[in-house]
């Protein structure tokens, strides 16, 4: 039974960022304040950086090492970011042009490697990390402040290191071209997501700005002809007001998916690199890659998802029948999740019955040439990997440097390989943590915020039925903002079954801060 979708919205695979979290930063009120430093301990969260890598962060900010011969010079493109408003951690940046007959995209990504040194104490701290965590009342970075909001983040201030792809585009959208190099590069401008959709709509919008809704809507369409699947899931989000906090639904914002499509050009470009390289074969794409020499030095890693069971889509064949959503045989099941709308109640929940679809991504690694059996992601309809996010995320530096490797055509250094059969394990163990912060964030202010109302009738959805326990299932609230599991008046899941993707008035008969449960029956 899929709890609820916080962020499944855009692209299939949308670049690594900041969960929504907006509103002035006031203290947490203690209630909440415990709630939370227990879910952190619980979790085994790391949060106060050792001494020892606070001090190797703030020599690495003072003299980023250099690592492949000098970097190119690319301080007079006008790169610009695209992030929430508060960001600080800024791992991309982008410039977009024009050129005969298609595009080209120039993406920037902050090239973590210079600043941290293989086998050093900053080394391994992000090892144990794993991914920067957001909580309401603080942020526990993969690497320290200094360097993950200073001197690698891609801030409007002065001159950065970075991985700098070049991908030429066709006037379709197609890619034609691509390199990737060390480079220095200067961000002209630190944009906002809004910001940047009213400038688009306004058509205020500068060209290479102008060239996001242009080349993303490309991109959205080159998604669709491969077979790819996004789904459009509002997302719960977590506000500041008055010294506490509440939820909302928020629908992700165009611009954040065109952002997302230049993300997912870039991991695609990077997965195609490794696996021409570790085949001997050349990308095909022309400009700066590695035509490979089939001496089983290729390496990569890769961001994977296996085809769904055809019992998966059975099942959600049985469900659109149930919630009276004509799915023809010939249609296909990406073709069907883009014609639906959202905000409408059977729609929405079918939508969140995808999501199952979508379980069992993972990381894959391979070496010496050998292609692993499993190199797509079913959902991206690709081969793809995960290098746009090192700030954050730790298996984007090493992909990063696979990347360099292949496009030189050169073997992976020998810190890539030494770490890169234990990194889809490690990457594992940590999504899995950020998956369980995440929810467990939003549970507790579900609770803090319902706890003085049980025993009140609320309007919500049924978006979640329990295929054997057919009178236990998910209930999305109109207002507040939440998503929590209903059982029938008996509580053993044999009560009434559930109205699937139909409107029920509920009862709240349970609220607890304290193990973060909200429960619902049917009024």
């Amino acid at each position: 039974m899929p709890r609820r979708q916080i962020r499944v919205t855009g692209a299939a695979e949308p670049p690594l960022r900041t969960p929504p979290l907006t509103g002035p930063r006031t203290p947490t009120p203690a209630p909440l304040r415990a709630a939370l430093r227990t879910l952190r301990n619980e979790l085994g969260v790391p949060e106060e950086f050792p001494p020892e890598v606070l001090a190797e962060a703030e020599r690495a900010a003072r003299e980023p090492r250099r690592a492949g011969g000098p970097p190119h010079d690319a301080t007079d493109i006008p790169f610009f970011t695209v992030d929430p408003p508060t960001s600080t951690d800024l791992d991309q940046a982008m410039h977009l042009s024009r050129r005969p007959h298609g595009y080209r995209v120039r993406y920037a990504i902050a090239d973590v490697a210079a600043f941290v040194v293989p086998g050093s104490a900053l080394d391994a701290e992000a090892h144990r990390r794993v991914t920067t965590l957001y909580f309401p009342d603080e942020k526990i970075p993969l690497h320290p402040p200094v360097l993950s909001e200073g001197a690698a983040s891609l801030l409007p201030d002065g001159t950065r290191p970075a991985v700098l792809w070049t991908i030429d585009l066709d006037a379709d959208g197609n890619p034609t071209a691509t390199d990737v190099r060390r480079a220095l590069v200067r961000s002209r401008a630190k944009l906002d997501y809004e910001g940047v959709q009213r400038q688009i709509d306004a058509g205020t919008a500068e060209e290479p700005l102008a060239l996001l809704k242009e080349i993303g809507l490309l991109r959205e369409q080159r998604e669709v002809d491969r077979g790819g699947i996004s789904l459009n899931v509002p997302e719960q989000e977590i506000v500041e007001r008055e010294g506490t906090y509440e939820l909302v639904y928020r629908a992700p914002l165009p611009a954040e998916g065109w952002n997302a499509q230049i993300s997912l050009l870039t991991g695609m470009a990077a997965a195609e690199l490794m696996l021409a390289h570790a085949t001997g074969t050349g990308s095909g794409t022309g400009v700066g890659t590695g035509t490979g020499t089939g001496t089983g030095v290729g390496a990569g890693i890769l961001r994977t998802l296996p085809a769904a069971p055809d019992g998966a889509v059975g099942r959600l064949r049985r469900t659109a029948y149930a919630l009276r959503i004509d799915w023809p045989h010939h249609v296909s099941y990406a073709s069907l999740i883009r014609s639906l709308d959202p905000h409408r109640p059977h729609h929405a929940a079918f939508l969140q019955e995808c999501t199952t679809l979508l379980r069992g991504a993972g990381y894959t690694a391979f070496r010496d040439g050998a292609v692993p059996a499993l190199t797509t992601h079913a959902a991206v309809a690709a081969p793809y990997t995960h290098c746009t996010a090192p700030l954050r995320r730790l298996v984007d530096r090493y992909a990063c440097e696979l990347a360099l490797a292949a496009a030189a055509g050169a073997a992976p250094p020998e810190w890539v390989l030494a770490a890169l059969d234990e990194l889809p394990a490690r990457m594992a163990e940590g999504t899995r943590r950020a998956g369980q912060a995440e929810r467990g964030c939003v549970d507790i202010v579900e609770a803090a915020l319902l706890r003085d109302r049980v025993g009140e009738l609320f309007d919500g959805t049924v978006v979640d039925v329990q295929e054997r326990e057919p009178g236990v299932g998910t209930v999305q609230l109109e207002n507040p903002a939440v998503v929590a599991r209903i059982e029938g008046r008996d509580g053993d899941g044999n009560g009434t079954p559930l109205p699937l993707g139909e409107r029920l008035r509920v009862r709240l008969t349970r609220a607890d801060p304290g193990t973060a449960k909200v429960l619902f029956a049917p009024a």
